[in-house]
C-alpha cells in the first residue's frame, strides 16, 4: 500500500531514539515533547501522556478515520485493514501515524 506512517510521543527524541532501537523500529517516531501536536490532535491526557490513537489521514490532508482504541498487540493487522478499507473506498492516503506513549 502507498502509504506513509510514522509514531509520535511526547517522550523527548533521545527516549524516543532509545525505545526504538530496543524494539528495532524502521519508522520514524517524532517527539512532541512540548505537547503541542497532541493538544492539538486531542490526544493529550489530564496525566499529561498522549492517547494511543492511529489517525488515518487522506492525500487531501483530512483525517478520514481516528483509530481510538488502539490495541498493541493487534495494530499492525488493525492497521492493514482499515487501509484495505478505504482503499476498495477509492481513497488517497498520504500519512497515517499513531501517537504511542513510550
Amino acid at each position: 500500500m502507498k502509504v506513509r506512517y510514522f509514531a509520535a510521543s511526547v517522550d523527548s527524541p533521545e527516549t524516543n531514539a532509545k525505545f526504538a532501537a530496543s524494539l528495532g523500529i524502521d519508522y520514524p517516531i517524532l517527539s512532541d515533547a512540548a505537547k503541542d501536536v497532541a493538544r492539538a490532535y486531542g490526544v493529550l491526557a489530564p496525566t499529561g501522556f498522549a492517547s494511543r490513537w492511529t489517525f488515518y489521514i487522506g492525500a487531501d490532508g483530512r483525517i478520514l478515520d481516528i483509530d481510538k482504541k488502539v490495541s498493541a498487540s493487534s495494530h499492525g493487522a488493525d492497521v492493514v485493514a482499515r487501509l484495505a478499507k478505504f482503499r476498495v473506498q477509492g481513497s488517497g492516503f498520504r500519512v497515517q501515524g499513531s501517537f504511542e506513549r513510550t
